[in-house]
C-alpha cells in the first residue's frame, strides 16, 4: 500500500513520561517510530517502551524540544546505542552538547521550517519558555496533526496558529496558581513558573483549548504537570467543561509510568 494511502488510525502516540522528573513521546505510524526528546535514563526509557511493547530498536530519530535536562537526560544513550540521528536546533543542539555528549548523527533544523523524516513532515515553531530556543512541533502524517507544546509561559499567537486544526494536542497543564503561590517553592521559583518563559497554569490552558478547540479535534492529553503544585483532578476540573458538548476525549499524562497507547 502506498503511504499516502495508509489510514489515520495507524498512528500510535504513547506519552512515555510527563513532567520535571523527565518527559518523551513517542509516535509511530508503522514504519517510521520517532521519539520527542529522552528525559529519563536509557535503562528507564528501555523500561517504559517494554511496558507497552515497544522495541527502542525500531526508532528512526529522537527530536528534542529544548537543552533542560528532564527533556535530553537520555538522548546521548540512546542515539549512541541505537544509532539514532538527533534533530534539534543549532542553539538548543550548543546549549545542551554537555549534557548529552557525542551523538551518532546531529541534524539541525530551524524553527518556522518544516523538514521531512521519512513519511512525517514535522513542522518546529519556538515558544516562550527559559531555554536557548524552545521548539514545539507539529506532526503530519496523511491529512492528520498532531500538536506537542508541552513548555511554554504564555500562548503566544504563533502557537495558537501551528496548533489550529489538531487531531490529537498534547498540551502543557503546569500548575494550579493557588498551589503554586502558597506551595513550598522558593519565591525566585514561583516568580520563574508562573512567569512569561515559565509554565501554563490551568487557567491558560483552558483558554487556550477554548480557542483551540474544534470538531475534529478527537484527542488532549495535559502534560507537563507538577506533582507539587498541581493535580490531575484541578487541571481536569478546569479543563474539561471546555469540552462538555463535544466528543473530545481529554486526559493526564503520568510521570511513573507510560500512558496508554493512543491509535488515530
Amino acid at each position: 500500500m502506498h503511504i499516502g494511502q495508509l489510514p489515520k488510525h495507524q498512528i500510535s502516540i504513547c506519552i512515555l513520561a510527563s513532567g520535571s522528573k523527565g518527559n518523551s513521546v513517542y509516535v509511530s505510524d508503522g514504519i517510521t517510530s520517532l521519539l520527542i526528546d529522552a528525559g529519563l535514563s536509557g535503562a528507564e526509557m528501555k523500561k517504559r517502551f517494554e511496558s507497552r511493547g515497544l522495541a527502542l530498536e525500531n526508532l528512526d530519530a529522537v527530536l528534542v524540544t529544548h537543552e533542560h535536562s528532564d527533556h535530553v537526560q537520555g538522548v546521548g544513550v540512546l542515539s549512541r546505542r541505537y544509532r539514532l540521528p538527533v534533530y534539534m536546533n543549532p542553539k538548543t543542539f550548543h546549549a545542551s552538547a554537555f549534557k548529552i555528549g557525542k551523538l551518532h548523527e546531529t541534524r539541525t533544523f530551524r524553527c518556522g521550517t518544516d523538514f521531512t523524516l521519512n513519511s512525517f513532515t514535522i513542522r518546529p515553531f519556538s515558544v516562550s519558555h527559559d531555554a536557548s530556543d524552545t521548539s514545539g512541533f507539529t506532526i503530519h502524517f496523511n491529512g492528520a496533526k498532531i500538536g506537542i507544546a508541552t513548555d511554554l509561559g504564555i500562548a503566544t499567537n504563533m502557537v495558537k496558529d501551528r496548533l489550529t486544526g489538531c487531531d490529537v494536542l498534547i498540551l502543557e497543564a503546569n500548575h494550579d496558581p493557588e498551589m503554586l503561590i502558597t506551595g513550598p517553592y522558593s519565591w525566585p521559583l514561583k516568580q520563574r513558573v508562573k512567569g512569561r518563559t515559565g509554565h501554563l497554569a490551568n487557567f491558560e490552558t483552558r483558554a487556550l483549548l477554548d480557542e483551540l478547540k474544534h470538531g475534529g479535534l478527537a484527542h488532549v492529553i495535559l502534560a507537563h504537570m507538577s506533582e507539587t503544585n498541581n493535580t490531575p483532578e484541578k487541571a481536569l476540573n478546569e479543563i474539561a467543561p471546555v469540552f462538555n458538548e463535544s466528543s473530545t476525549q481529554v486526559s493526564v499524562a503520568c510521570q511513573d509510568e507510560a500512558g496508554r497507547i493512543l491509535k488515530i
